[in-house]
């Protein structure tokens, strides 16, 4: 007779769901796919004197001063042009005559007023062409290569610009007080309508000079602030 130990094992049969029976379970979440990080910006040849170098965003006081720069430029044009063309169209002659004489001064007579002439027209010439340059940092004032260009350009204009309205200068002074060591007569008073326009030359083209410098101070403090 078998006792209850003897009794074969209960088999025990594991009970699984069925992958298609889903009904009343919630859905298992699961992680996005991580999505590769999106290309750097492509940049072409040509906007590389626009790029940005500099830190931080651009700010109101920068395109301030970039328009100032502009109007600058277009008052040193002016300026450059009156000297010139003034200078340039200068010539008197007196009324009377000798027999062997006729007295007449043409600003072509001095070498310093001539070189006055071509120096305030290729200054006039620069800041025409500097025009665009000014644009773009009004546009982008954050980009430091139009400026850095700018700021070398316009301190050799500054030389130029100042040392032909000195050179013209001394001719003025000459021209109206003499020389007494020299024995240069004074000939502003019978030429007094050439001496009164080269005079109105001289003064506007060192307010051309003003105007190169402030633009020199514009693109300096611009280019400091862009380093900061």
């Amino acid at each position: 007779m078998s006792t209850s130990a003897d009794a074969a094992p209960a088999t025990v049969i594991p009970v699984e769901d069925h992958p298609a029976d889903t009904r009343g379970k919630a859905p298992v979440a699961t992680a996005p796919p991580l999505q590769p990080p999106p290309p750097p910006p492509s940049r072409s040849s040509f906007p590389f004197l626009l790029r940005n170098t500099a830190k931080g965003a651009a700010g109101g006081c920068k395109r301030a001063l970039a328009l100032l720069d502009f109007v600058l430029r277009l008052c040193g044009i002016a300026a450059t042009l009156v000297a010139a063309v003034t200078m340039g169209t200068t010539n008197e002659t007196l009324p009377f005559v000798t027999q062997l004489f006729q007295f007449r001064a043409n600003f072509t007579d001095l070498p310093a007023l001539l070189f006055f002439v071509i120096a305030n027209g290729i200054a006039a010439g620069y800041l025409v062409l500097s025009l665009p340059f000014s644009i773009a940092g009004i546009v982008r004032p954050q980009a430091t290569c139009p400026r850095f260009l700018l700021f070398i350009f316009d301190s050799v204009m500054v030389a130029f610009t100042s040392s032909a309205a000195s050179s013209a200068a001394a001719i003025v002074y000459l021209a109206h007080n003499g020389s007494s060591r020299a024995n240069w007569v004074a000939i502003c008073l019978p030429f007094d309508g050439f001496c009164q326009r080269i005079s109105g030359a001289v003064v506007a083209a060192f307010i051309a000079v003003v105007f190169f410098m402030v633009s020199v101070l514009i693109s300096g403090l611009l280019l400091r602030k862009a380093r900061i």
